[in-house]
């Protein structure tokens, strides 16, 4: 996958795409086999369980809103104008306690498997089935905490 030249427009994904995942709509604006970006709405009290990228670094640029972002103990709010730095192999969850929707870019370096996985989970509303096939994408969820 070669990145082209061209435009992918305000409120459009590459090639029409626009993916619903448990709730958050994320638009594919980039990719290529060294850098995956999208789009992201993540409403009010969504989130994104503790996971690991082994073979990515991932970042967010909010535009608007605010979200919580833990690293182990570690809970740090990002809002409008901030990047969230998250290495690979560092456990990261997000969580949009805010009250209103959280807009954003996500980006990971190298792309690897992530735009193939949102296509698996688009509009899958099984979160058993999306720790199963995150994991065949690289993407690590963690066990829930004990008790």
């Amino acid at each position: 996958m070669t990145m082209t030249p061209g435009i992918t427009a305000h409120g459009e994904g590459m090639s029409d795409l626009k993916w619903n995942i448990l709730g958050q709509t994320y638009t594919p604006k980039l990719h290529s086999e060294n850098t995956f970006i999208w789009h992201a709405l993540l409403p009010a009290d969504s989130f994104v369980p503790p996971h690991i990228h082994p073979t990515q670094d991932e970042w967010i640029t909010l535009l608007d809103g605010e979200l919580e972002l833990a690293f182990g103990d570690q809970v740090l709010t990002a809002r409008a104008g901030d990047t969230v730095r998250m290495p690979m192999g560092i456990a990261h969850g997000i969580t949009n306690k805010s009250g209103k929707d959280a807009n954003c870019f996500f980006g990971v370096a190298p792309s690897r498997k992530l735009f193939d996985l949102f296509n698996a989970l688009h509009d899958l509303g099984d979160p058993d089935e999306v720790v199963r096939l995150s994991a065949l994408h690289e993407v690590n969820f963690l066990p829930p905490p004990a008790g």
